[in-house]
């Protein structure tokens, strides 16, 4: 895997590392109250979707090992372009959801 690669996917691991240290022990009332927390995890978001995004045009094959990435990358633009209807209760369903596999991109590294 190209060093190039390497470090798009260790910005995802970072981020969702991050996600995970922010929202610990929080619950979706916790993350309704909080605008504080609500933008750290839509910051984490952005960067996941955006070095996903950067990965499918410079490594496809990479971010095809990625379950969703498509996706992931549609979600980024929907938290930056869209930003005025955002559904803070998806956002928070999505990271249930999806936290435990954008971890696992560190296989995806150890593997590189």
């Amino acid at each position: 895997m190209r060093l190039e690669s390497k470090k798009l996917l260790y910005d995802v691991l970072q981020a969702a590392d991050l996600l995970a240290e922010f929202t610990e022990g929080a619950s979706l009332d916790d993350h309704l109250g909080s605008a504080l927390l609500r933008s750290a995890v839509e910051r984490q978001f952005e960067i996941i979707g955006e070095a996903i995004g950067q990965l499918s045009k410079i490594d496809l094959v990479a971010a095809r090992r990625i379950d969703g990435y498509q996706r992931i990358i549609a979600f980024r633009n929907w938290l930056i372009h869209g930003y005025a209807v955002i559904d803070d209760r998806t956002v928070w369903d999505l990271l249930q959801a999806r936290l435990p596999q954008l971890r696992e991109v560190k296989a995806l590294l150890d593997d590189g």
